[in-house]
């Protein structure tokens, strides 16, 4: 069985690209493969390139920026989704698309689906003609809008959540997702190390205090708090 470093972080040159191969599913197809290698060399790219804050702020429709989870959260949170029976995962920040194509070839494996939310329909496009290029697209639900709203329109009946969209927004989230989750949920929240901050802080202490929580911190990636309701 291949072994796996989940606690190197994405970093930058040719080692990011050696942790990208490290943390590959071995399993997946060649078109999820060409995929993601697709989505590796644009995260390479955006690496070595200075930030610049595009027209309009984070909420202006211009930012091109994928702000990927990068290969080693994508390969924990297939693991975990996977591990699960038909789950319906939720996807709180759809972005490009990368971590999706991870959570869609979950759902495909084990019989569950994706529902991804993204504020802008520019980025949800591009990840859905991602998801056709991986041949996933049925595996997954795209929707666009105010994703507390969203969730809120939603059914009871979640199994899984990845929380990766504006840190503001993560309470607020939560607070709207929790009352819908199946037992033994899994919830995965990023960037909790990296970039950190009060929001994040806030989230931390706000998922813990949700009764029927357990919940631990993981240097993965930029740092995941991953929590189970029981």
């Amino acid at each position: 069985m291949p072994k796996f470093n989940f606690l190197v972080p994405f970093r930058s040159g040719n080692d990011r690209l050696i942790n990208a191969q490290a943390v590959m599913e071995k399993t997946m197809d060649s078109r999820i493969q060409d995929v993601l290698d697709i989505y590796h060399a644009m995260i390479e790219t955006e690496h070595n390139s200075p930030r610049k804050l595009p027209p309009g702020g984070r909420d202006g429709g211009q930012d091109q920026r994928l702000r990927a989870v990068g290969p080693a959260t994508g390969q924990f949170i297939n693991i975990l989704a996977k591990s699960l029976k038909s789950p319906t995962i939720l996807e709180l920040g759809t972005s490009f698309g990368y971590s999706g194509i991870w959570l869609a070839e979950a759902a495909r494996a084990s019989g569950g689906r994706l529902i991804t939310m993204e504020m802008h329909d520019y980025k949800s496009a591009h990840a859905r003609d991602m998801a056709v290029k991986a041949g996933l697209a049925e595996y997954v639900e795209f929707k666009v809008g105010d994703a507390v709203q969203m969730i809120g329109a939603l059914c009871s009946g979640i199994d899984f959540v990845l929380v990766d969209l504006w840190k503001d927004l993560y309470v607020p989230c939560l607070d709207a997702f929790y009352p819908k989750l199946n037992p033994s949920a899994i919830i995965v929240a990023d960037n909790m190390l990296r970039p950190g901050g009060d929001d994040l802080k806030r989230y931390g202490q706000a998922v813990r205090a949700k009764p029927g929580i357990s919940s631990v911190l993981l240097p993965v990636g930029s740092g995941l708090e991953v929590s189970r309701f029981d």
